[in-house]
């Protein structure tokens, strides 16, 4: 068995973590993804899951998936720039940049391979890169590997955003990155005002739009949509679709230069076996009823709503957000440790999140919604919530 020469220390590094209770184990789910699911062995109302609109196990998905590996097999074998492009896979390229107003668009095997190929692919030595300080890790991940200076701003604080742009004055190419919906707080990044700084400072704005692509904007085309920006003023958009669309994979959507560059110097692309082209073919049935079922989208914002006024009569503390992302600030990891498992013991399953993934004294719940839940659904959430963090 093999082990590691400072074996004992990693050992109390974990105690540590346990003792702060910070430590992560994964859960073991049987049966289909969605809001009634078993895990662990026990029948759970589950408020933790990305299946925003509730799509992982639709049927008409579901049959696609099925006739596609009929006719293309399992594994795609090999790379997109080998013999791993499908049909499918050009039919959702084609797609998506059709549905997102773009004119290319390149598919990747996951959102983070997306955000580490995009930003090392683009960026090099002599350049800038300026995040948010909220940024999802992935994104954080892929300006540590490319070669260009990494810069940070506090979250959402577009006076600090122009300093940094200013004071990066003298760097070749300068590249602010931000989420779209941020994944913890569920909040929508001021997308007008980064591209205004940006065309200000001849910079340019990639957009992980994770947690928007499917849930806002027309059709749930996501947050370029959202805020009504025209074609020729959208970013780079990195989009996945093992959220809102239930399938799984990502893409990156630009310009034909910007495609065609990630296509030669992306390594996170060029370097790993393309996704089952099965799964392309689910996504392309899953895109039609994003865009037509607009049902999914009134129907979530309107359990949002009854959530988040139930919150305010219970008192909790909320953050602002109006996508189904709703996080309860608890504060203390331990505490909402306490709370998550409270809820556990009555059956509901939500997200507890604490440091490192969010800052310190902020641990809260994750509560995230999905079109397949019901108005009596969230009262049972915050019946059980009213007990729980009562304690």
């Amino acid at each position: 068995m093999a082990q590691l020469p400072w074996q004992k220390e990693l050992h109390a590094a974990l105690s540590d973590r346990k003792a702060a209770a910070l430590y992560r184990q994964s859960r073991l789910r049987s049966g289909e993804q969605g809001v009634n699911v078993v895990v662990d062995g026990k029948p759970m109302l589950s408020f933790c899951s990305n299946d925003y609109l509730g799509l992982a196990a639709h049927p008409e998905i579901k049959r696609t998936f099925k006739q596609a590996v009929d006719r293309e097999g399992v594994g795609s074998g090999a790379a997109h720039l080998l013999t791993g492009h499908s049909a499918y896979h050009q039919a959702l390229e084609e797609t998506l940049a059709e549905f997102t107003g773009q004119e290319r668009v390149l598919l990747f095997s996951t959102g983070y391979m997306a955000n580490l190929g995009v930003i090392d692919g683009l960026m090099g030595r002599g350049d800038v890169v300026i995040q948010d300080k909220l940024n999802h890790a992935s994104l954080l991940d892929g300006g540590r590997m490319t070669e260009a200076e990494q810069l940070r701003f506090p979250h959402a604080d577009m006076g600090r955003l122009h300093n940094r742009l200013h004071n990066a004055a003298s760097a070749k190419h300068r590249l602010i990155v931000s989420d779209g919906v941020f994944s913890m707080d569920g909040d929508i990044a001021p997308l007008p005002e980064l591209l205004s700084l940006a065309e200000q400072h001849r910079a340019a704005v990639l957009i992980d739009d994770a947690h928007g692509f499917g849930v806002i904007g027309e059709g749930g085309r996501g947050t370029v949509s959202h805020f009504k920006l025209p074609a020729d003023k959208a970013p780079i958009v990195v989009g996945t679709l093992g959220k809102a669309i239930g399938t799984g994979g990502a893409f990156v959507a630009a310009d034909e230069v910007v495609i065609e560059t990630l296509i030669q110097q992306a390594r996170s692309y060029v370097y790993t076996t393309a996704q089952p082209p099965a799964i392309a073919a689910a996504t392309l049935a899953s895109l039609k009823l994003v865009e037509s079922e607009n049902w999914r989208r009134e129907h979530l914002q309107d359990l949002i709503e009854q959530f988040r006024l139930g919150a305010k009569q219970l008192g909790l503390d909320l953050m602002p957000s109006i996508t189904p992302i709703q996080p309860v600030v608890i504060g203390d990891d331990k505490q909402a440790v306490a709370v998550g498992k409270q809820l556990e013991q009555n059956g509901l399953l939500v997200g507890v999140i604490r440091p490192p993934t969010v800052p310190k004294n902020s641990a809260r719940l994750r509560i995230t919604f999905s079109a397949a839940h019901t108005a009596e659904n969230v009262n049972s959430l915050l019946s059980a919530l009213e007990q729980a963090c009562a304690h």
